[in-house]
């Protein structure tokens, strides 16, 4: 009887931790509370830190209703260069910025402020004159923003930030058919990242405002890859529980439904830029190399990039990294005007 009931007792627990894992995935999966002071930082903390850029405070509502936060931006891409009338410059470049998991925006504004600066500073005679507003986007649950995180509710919070840019587009310059050509660029981090591929592969994009290009920063495949990645093990449960999963992050199904849809409406695919973090102790280099060969295949314009000697989370952390990520954004932007 004790070999019996020993066995048993594993079994029961084997079961019990596969359910609660199943239950309570988006717990596991998404961390809004950490650090523990994530949810109370506020903008004016590190504005010492931000090199001059000045950061708003924005809220906008999803579809459901849920109140969302947001840290707003707008500067020139060229300084000295900008002309007086907002009107006059050739293109409006947004960005929309998607978090990784932990942690909330405003720690992140001083390093993405060195990244604007960099932009700002670009000596690209081709971009000039522009303007560019940087939206960054506080999921549900995370930060200041209300309800709690799936990728569900993540996808209805990706839209409100794009309803709001088109918004923000329409109150600045009006039914002017001469006003600047609006560029969206999505920015996404880790989890970010399938959140951003989400966005562009819905298809729920203003009319006035397509996605032009796509900033891949520590990308994985989704999180099914990641669970087969972090467990390999056989005995553990995670990996084979995939068929319950209700959230996905799919990016590598994403390119081929954004490339489908290029197709479809016979316009120019979005450009991709992937930023790897040489280090990377979660996310293997296997998943940027196939998400490479992936757009490649597809007809995608992708280029790969690593931020030297990074890890998964400081990888714009790094001057080089920062740098590089400058060098995406304008390289995107660069891409658009190309095509026209």
């Amino acid at each position: 009887m004790p070999p019996v009931v020993f066995v048993g007792l594993l079994v029961a627990l084997y079961v019990w931790k596969c359910m609660m894992l199943v239950v309570f995935q988006n717990k596991i999966i998404y961390m809004p509370g950490f650090p523990p002071n994530s949810r109370w930082e506020l903008i004016d903390n590190y504005a010492d830190h931000c090199g001059g850029i000045k950061w708003t405070n924005e809220r906008i509502q999803a579809a459901d209703g849920t109140d969302l936060a947001m840290a707003v931006t707008t500067v020139p891409m060229q300084k000295g260069k900008f002309p007086t009338d907002k009107k006059d410059a050739r293109a409006h470049v947004y960005v929309l910025y998607f978090q990784g998991n932990a942690a909330s925006i405003p720690p992140r504004l001083p390093d993405l402020s060195w990244v604007l600066r960099n932009v700002s500073d670009s000596h690209n005679p081709d971009l000039a004159p522009l303007q560019m507003t940087f939206v960054c986007l506080s999921y549900r649950g995370y930060w200041t923003s209300r309800g709690r995180p799936s990728e569900a509710g993540l996808r209805r919070d990706a839209e409100a930030g794009a309803r709001w840019i088109s918004e923000y587009q329409k109150q600045l310059y009006g039914p002017d058919r001469d006003a600047p050509l609006p560029i969206l660029l999505l920015w996404g981090q880790s989890i970010g990242c399938g959140v951003a591929t989400n966005l562009a592969a819905t298809g729920k994009i203003p009319q006035n405002l397509p996605v032009r290009g796509l900033l891949l920063e520590t990308p994985f495949l989704s999180v099914r890859t990641m669970l087969e990645t972090l467990y390999p093990q056989k005995w553990l449960p995670y990996k084979h529980l995939w068929p319950f999963l209700r959230n996905h992050l799919d990016s590598w199904t994403n390119m081929e439904t954004i490339a489908k849809a290029a197709r479809e409406k016979g316009s120019p695919p979005p450009s991709m830029y992937i930023l790897e973090a040489e280090r990377d102790e979660l996310v293997p280099p296997e998943h940027a190399e196939r998400l490479l060969e992936k757009c490649q295949d597809l007809g995608l314009p992708v280029e790969r990039v690593k931020s030297p000697a990074a890890f998964h989370s400081d990888a714009i952390m790094r001057v080089e990294g920062k740098r590089l990520a400058a060098l995406g954004i304008v390289r995107l932007t660069q891409k658009t005007l190309d095509v026209g």
